[in-house]
């Protein structure tokens, strides 16, 4: 062996290992990122965000973002359809069929589940809060695709100003859309809420 080939060899063997460990961490930080990215979790009522507008996407419903009545709807035909348990979550198995990668659902009121109530203390009916679970899925930020109807339980703007209400419903605190919706339903019954009544 020559002097030169004898020189080269320890360069050739630092490149070589350089590129191992190289392929190593490529491999490494992507499984590491495969493991997030494809991690399934659970949307349900309740639920918002990019995966349930893929979900929603998929189920060729209307996008909105949310997971209300009507997702969950769809995602129990297709759960049927499909010869899964319809329960009208989209957990992992669900997910998988639909073909979808999700990472993380979060709720528009701060974390917590809109449905929870935990935001206000107005002591609700039963068939209000039906209606609510029906009209927004409980979500007192729920705004329709035409922008009309707002807040937890889908006021127009006409009728939550002739009920006491101001600016926007969908901004006004979950307590205030409580009192007025209980307002109205104690003076009209569930006549303004004739889809959900």
């Amino acid at each position: 062996m020559s002097p030169h080939n004898d020189l080269a060899a320890p360069s050739r063997w630092r490149r070589l290992l350089r590129r191992r460990i190289l392929v190593l961490a490529l491999v490494a930080s992507m499984t590491a990122f495969s493991g997030v990215a494809g991690a399934a979790t659970t949307l349900h009522v309740g639920s918002r965000g990019a995966a349930v507008k893929t979900l929603q996407r998929k189920l060729h419903v209307q996008v909105t973002g949310y997971y209300g009545t009507k997702t969950k709807a769809a995602v129990t035909r297709f759960q049927r359809a499909h010869g899964l348990t319809a329960d009208g979550v989209a957990g992992p198995a669900t997910l998988r069929a639909l073909g979808i990668r999700a990472r993380q659902a979060s709720y528009s009121s701060g974390g917590a589940s809109p449905s929870s109530g935990s935001g206000s203390s107005t002591k609700l009916p039963p068939v209000l809060k039906r209606i609510a679970q029906c009209e927004s899925g409980g979500n007192p930020r729920a705004v329709s695709p035409s922008g009309q109807y707002r807040g937890k339980y889908q006021f127009d703007r006409a009728t939550w100003r002739r009920w006491g209400g101001s600016g926007d419903p969908a901004a006004a605190p979950e307590s205030v859309q409580d009192r007025i919706a209980l307002k109205l339903y104690r003076a009209r019954g569930t006549a303004p809420w004739p889809n959900c009544a």
